[in-house]
């Protein structure tokens, strides 16, 4: 019944089958890759976010290379800001709306340089292409509780004088002139004393999943039910082939029955007279004369 799976017509059809039922198990994975980071992500905020400050001595070599376990954890940093050094960063959209990041140089006890991130401002309405003012640090000595944040990669794009593409702190330790720690800035979380004014502060991460999962199951779902699509066709097409057998023998039993009435309803031939004799012919040649 199912010979015909065999035939080369099927067997494409099987192959198309599991070449698209493969790409969606490619992107079901890739789904619960994204999700797994996304999970790590959450769990990296949930745990270090709030969290107790942890002294700058505990968290140096954060500053040399970032391990992706200690990102958000809270350090306390004591010295002051490097006004002179102060940029803002372009493109830094915030709820929606562009607008901009300043950092400033942090110039702790130690002697060492940091780079802290401010906060946000918005685009300014007096002077397109800048922030209409950048709030001043606090002078003098500054406690500052900081985020631990990976640097950015370079841009291929410049930035006019005074801001900064990314948040690279390679490229920044060049303009400043002093070298900074690279391997992670800080995200301010507060500072004493406080500022008079402030850039905004930023929103904690979400620790929503999102829609990772759903989307995973959706294409394995997905995969799954071309098989079922592939099975359900080829039913169809079996269920087909045997009706249209049983039509064919309908059909060839009738053409007999038909042909065995018509044999039963065709008259007898009429029989073959005999041939008369001599005698016979004699006698209905007098019978004919009225003898």
């Amino acid at each position: 019944m199912y010979r015909f799976l065999f035939s080369s017509k099927w067997l494409g059809y099987l192959l198309l089958a599991a070449i698209f039922a493969s790409a969606c198990v490619f992107l079901g994975r890739w789904q619960m890759d994204r999700r797994a980071e996304t999970l790590a992500e959450i769990n990296r905020v949930v745990t270090n976010y709030s969290a107790t400050p942890i002294p700058f001595a505990d968290a140096r070599e954060q500053f040399n290379r970032l391990d992706p376990a200690m990102e958000w954890t809270q350090v306390e940093l004591k010295g002051s800001y490097l006004v002179d050094g102060q940029r803002v960063v372009r493109n830094r959209p915030l709820n929606g709306q562009p607008g901009y990041e300043v950092v400033v140089p942090f110039r702790l006890a130690t002697g060492e340089t940091v780079v802290v991130d401010r906060g946000w401002l918005p685009i300014g309405n007096d002077n397109p292409g800048s922030p209409d003012s950048v709030p001043a640090p606090p002078a003098g000595d500054v406690t500052a509780v900081v985020r631990l944040k990976h640097p950015e990669p370079e841009l291929q794009r410049g930035a006019p004088e005074g801001q900064l593409a990314s948040i690279d702190l390679a490229a920044y330790s060049t303009q400043l002139g002093y070298p900074l720690l690279t391997g992670a800035y800080g995200q301010l979380a507060s500072e004493t004393p406080p500022a008079a004014e402030m850039p905004l502060p930023f929103p904690k991460p979400s620790t929503e999943e999102g829609t990772h999962l759903s989307y995973s199951l959706q294409w394995f779902a997905f995969g799954v039910l071309m098989f079922v699509g592939f099975g359900y066709a080829a039913r169809q097409q079996a269920r087909n082939a045997e009706i249209d057998a049983e039509a064919d023998a309908e059909s060839s039993e009738g053409v007999l029955h038909s042909a065995a009435a018509a044999a039963r309803r065709r008259p007898p031939a009429p029989r073959k007279r005999k041939k008369a004799t001599a005698e016979e012919e004699e006698d209905a040649l007098l019978d004919a004369q009225g003898f």
